[in-house]
């Protein structure tokens, strides 16, 4: 029973952390006179992405490449299919085309990105140096694109900073609550692991399993909150690129620093369904707003209901 508590403290500790994180971090950037656009593309997206982040470097320093791994692949696909489809639910997202374009390749090419990686069976430095290297790239590459056009994905930066929120105390709170997430994320990141480690023993499944349930639902918390919030505020914009934000710094930027500080091997169930899983949401999701230029509630169903059927099947494989 202990090891269950722990599992739902590490859970609370990670949507915590990740949520005082970003609210600090903004708030500390925003008195430094950083551009709220600065903070939409870099701040709030690796902010939202620290509890994955934590999760694997501390998985894969324990051994448990399933959870290391299947966090992210997991992650990706629970974005697309639970977040997405339930915040279309509450409210159809639209798209702009022109903003769309340039996240909605990145998008794709993170997620090939992925799949070499995995099939490669390894993830070794070389790979992390080149996904952190296109990471910062694309961020390079957004920043001034999007200062030199005041266009629709220019303005959803600057929303996902506002809605961001802000915390009391001045420069030195914020710096305090950036440290205290960080610190709240890496403990709630201890919990998670140890006892989904235990929990997956005891059940008699591989830590894969967990890893892509439980973890990368467990981890992607603070997308859904952030994604669900913008929804709630008609704010669309924010809520569709948080996800497409995430799923890219989850490749480039978690599977990147996890392999070059501590190289993985790749579990075999994720390269025979998992990944193919997340490329199939990935398609989808591409489809869906190419017609129209929206999701709206209909898809948001269809994207549950298929997320429903992967997680059953994954608990039948168990």
């Amino acid at each position: 029973m202990m090891t269950y508590v722990l599992l739902v403290v590490g859970l609370a500790l990670l949507a915590i952390g990740g949520e005082v994180l970003v609210r600090g971090a903004t708030q500390a950037a925003r008195m430094l006179g950083v551009s709220p656009l600065l903070i939409g593309l870099t701040l709030v997206g690796f902010g939202t992405s620290t509890p994955e982040l934590v999760t694997s470097l501390t998985a894969a320093f324990e051994g448990s490449p399933g959870i290391a791994i299947g966090n992210v692949v997991g992650s990706n696909s629970a974005n697309i299919l639970f977040i997405l489809g339930l915040t279309a639910l509450i409210m159809p997202l639209s798209v702009d085309k022109a903003a769309f374009k340039r996240d909605g390749l990145m998008l794709v090419v993170s997620a090939l990105a992925c799949l070499g990686g995995i099939l490669l069976g390894f993830m070794d430095r070389w790979l992390g140096i080149v996904f952190l290297l296109g990471l910062i790239g694309y961020i390079v590459w957004a920043y001034m694109g999007e200062r030199r056009s005041n266009d629709a994905e220019c303005k959803m930066q600057e929303h996902k900073a506002e809605d961001a929120g802000g915390v009391p105390g001045g420069l030195f709170g914020a710096l305090a609550f950036a440290v205290g997430g960080i610190a709240i994320t890496i403990v709630g990141a201890r919990f998670l692991v140890d006892s989904a480690i235990d929990i997956a023993k005891g059940l008699g499944v591989s830590d894969t399993i967990i890893g892509l349930t439980v973890v990368a639902v467990g981890t992607s918390l603070p997308e859904l909150i952030t994604s669900v919030v913008a929804a709630l505020r008609k704010h669309s914009d924010v809520a569709l690129g948080n996800i497409i934000g995430s799923n890219i710094y989850n490749v480039l930027g978690i599977l990147g620093v996890t392999a070059l500080i501590k190289p993985i091997s790749v579990p075999p169930q994720i390269a025979q369904l998992d990944i193919w899983v997340m490329l199939g949401a990935t398609a989808l999701l591409l489809v869906f707003l190419r017609s129209g230029w929206k999701l709206v509630r209909w898809e948001g169903v269809v994207f549950m209901g298929l997320y429903a059927a992967y997680v059953a099947w994954l608990i039948a494989l168990s």
